[in-house]
């Protein structure tokens, strides 16, 4: 689960959801040509899959700005070309995180240890 957005996302127009809880659930599997958005909400349903992922030990970070646009993306579809430099940024800053390359954004859920994922080191 993620929430990101780059310099070049502009928010959508303010809309009846505006200001109430929201969530967009990313997959991307090796073949795809683009993530796909595989869940979406507002309020109670925001909550579940938020609560999902983490139960799930998957990743969740806040953008309101990227969710508000993939929010426009219907379910089960590609992200929008506007969107793969957004993505992919926060999809390989991922990679590095879980291979403990990087220290973890502010803002961000902490993130579990994952199988086989070397300890993180003392500070």
């Amino acid at each position: 689960m993620i929430r990101y957005a780059g310099p070049q996302a502009e928010p959508p127009a303010p809309g009846p959801n505006e200001g109430r809880n929201s969530a967009v659930a990313l997959s991307y599997d090796e073949g795809d040509d683009a993530p796909r958005v595989v869940a979406k909400g507002y309020g109670q349903l925001a909550d579940t899959i938020v609560r999902n992922a983490r139960e799930h030990g998957l990743y969740v970070h806040e953008s309101p700005e990227l969710v508000g646009l993939l929010m426009q993306v219907n379910l089960d579809a590609h992200i929008p070309p506007q969107l793969y430099t957004a993505v992919a940024e926060l999809l390989a800053w991922l990679y590095r995180l879980e291979s403990r390359e990087v220290p973890t954004l502010p803002g961000a859920a902490p993130v579990p240890t994952l199988p086989g994922a070397a300890p993180t080191p003392a500070a």
